[in-house]
């Protein structure tokens, strides 16, 4: 039997009952990575000493019986998350050199636990991207088809998942970045409510939509990842205090009673066949459980894609102001002087992507252009929010596609920017309206790629979706699959 093919639950079942040590079970891990991610590109650090320092602690925990729900656990980490005297680079050039003196709260609140840091996971620069494609490391492959991108920008930490490297991950979802590559990879992946996980420590792309969240083989995993990083932190201003419930506690309520939503808005006729068919056979198996399915509108989410990338790259372009090679970032040149060192070390650090959504955002916070269009861009995202307050009023969750195709094809994309943002058309407006969502599998497309359904619930409602995921995951054999590589 190999470790790595079993889930986080499974894994700590055999921990607790001493059948294996933490030890031994991350140089399982390890072992995987060294003999897997070169093909995948997953991974752009592996902390195999460090690794192996926390995993001989976790074994003293286990031992002297102070255990925590993530005792002993390997996992890893988008490498957008701040880690002690760990490299944090974004998947940036600009931030190679860059060691953190600290950790961020989600970080700390994993290793409070006991979990063991076995390394840092690829992602788009600075998280800005759809595909994984936009890496200072390189493009992440999907490992269902090593032809195909796993999606962005938590692709790292999606493909880790679905090959077995880790059993669960952390990334960032600021427009989709954990549910579009959850589903394309065929893991589960949860975008909490604004304000549910503390955003301290975690590097900024664009602060008023970016949310910690987790990644796992199946839900109940992923509930017990939620449960050990969500809560309030004094240390980020945009934290809720309010109670963090035992999301595994009701579990297995059902959904039994339940009023699903479906936006007419979210099925399109140019939805890919695969992905509609998968759908509506989810539809199908929730009336089964005793959902009543019920269709609501959300008027304004023909906006949303051009509304986000207003304020999404706005944001960036005040957020990466700092990378300067002064205060942050390596710095290239000395040239003629501040300027010209400024120009030298931007332009050599910071991708075509990244560019592009800099100057996106300047233009769009410049004089004359603010009121035209940052302005109004929130104002169209307050429309938005309210629809989803309003559908919430007739429902108790939304179900809808996670991404109108399964995983293109790497380079399909990447000469035209339209085309891969429309990539997230799905995911966007869950992000500007500040509620929460999550992807799970619910089939597989003819050419045998993962295909994700997802649900959205009313802000701090993680509870309710994850019930009803772990309602159909019980009720279909889509859960907790490796990808066959």
């Amino acid at each position: 039997m190999d470790l790595t093919d079993l889930t986080m639950t499974q894994l700590r079942e055999k921990l607790l009952a001493g059948e294996i040590s933490s030890v031994e079970l991350t140089r399982s891990f390890l072992a995987r990575i060294t003999r897997t991610d070169e093909r995948i590109n997953a991974f752009i650090t592996v902390c195999e000493e460090e690794a192996l320092t926390a995993a001989v602690a976790a074994d003293k925990r286990l031992a002297a019986g102070d255990i925590a729900a993530l005792t002993g656990i390997p996992l890893a980490v988008k490498d957008i998350f701040n880690t002690l005297d760990v490299r944090t680079t974004c998947g940036s050039k600009i931030l190679d050199n860059y060691i953190s003196p600290y950790d961020a709260t989600a970080v700390a609140r994993l290793r409070e636990q006991g979990a063991v840091m076995i390394g840092k996971l690829n992602m788009d620069e600075f998280a800005m991207g759809s595909s994984s494609e936009n890496s200072a490391a390189g493009c992440v492959k999907n490992p269902w088809d090593l032809q195909r991108v796993p999606g962005g920008s938590s692709g790292g930490s999606a493909a880790a998942v679905a090959a077995g490297l880790t059993p669960m991950a952390l990334g960032t979802d600021t427009g989709g970045s954990i549910r579009q590559p959850a589903s394309h990879c065929g893991v589960v992946g949860l975008k909490p409510t604004y304000g549910r996980v503390s955003r301290y420590g975690v590097v900024a792309y664009a602060s008023s939509l970016d949310q910690v969240g987790p990644l796992a083989r199946n839900v109940e995993d992923c509930a017990v990842l939620l449960g050990a990083v969500a809560g309030y932190d004094p240390a980020d201003s945009t934290s809720v205090d309010t109670p963090v419930p035992d999301y595994l506690a009701s579990l297995k309520a059902g959904v039994k009673g339940k009023r699903i939503g479906l936006p007419k808005e979210y099925f399109l006729d140019g939805l890919d066949a695969d992905v509609k068919r998968a759908v509506e056979a989810a539809i199908e198996t929730y009336k089964r459980l005793g959902a009543e399915i019920v269709e609501v509108s959300l008027p304004h989410t023909d906006y949303a894609v051009a509304c986000y990338y207003l304020i999404a790259t706005a944001e960036a372009s005040s957020n990466l102001a700092r990378y300067d090679g002064v205060r942050f970032g390596v710095r290239k040149g000395v040239g003629e002087g501040l300027l010209d060192m400024y120009q030298q070390t931007r332009a050599a650090g910071f991708g075509d992507e990244v560019k592009r959504r800099i100057m996106l955002g300047t233009y769009a916070l410049s004089s004359g252009y603010y009121d035209a269009y940052y302005l109004k861009a929130q104002k169209v995202r307050t429309l938005i929010r309210q629809d989803f307050l309003d559908a919430f009023r007739q429902v108790d969750l939304l179900l809808t596609p996670v991404a109108p195709t399964p995983a293109f094809k790497i380079g399909e994309k990447m000469g035209d920017p339209l085309q891969m943002y429309l990539s997230d058309i799905f995911t966007i407006p869950v992000n500007l309206a500040g509620t929460c969502a999550l992807s799970l599998p619910c089939g597989i497309s003819r050419e045998g790629l993962p295909i994700g359904l997802q649900l959205l619930g009313k802000p701090f409602a993680e509870a309710e979706i994850l019930q009803a995921a772990r309602a159909f995951e019980d009720a279909t054999e889509w859960g907790g699959k490796i990808a066959p590589l």
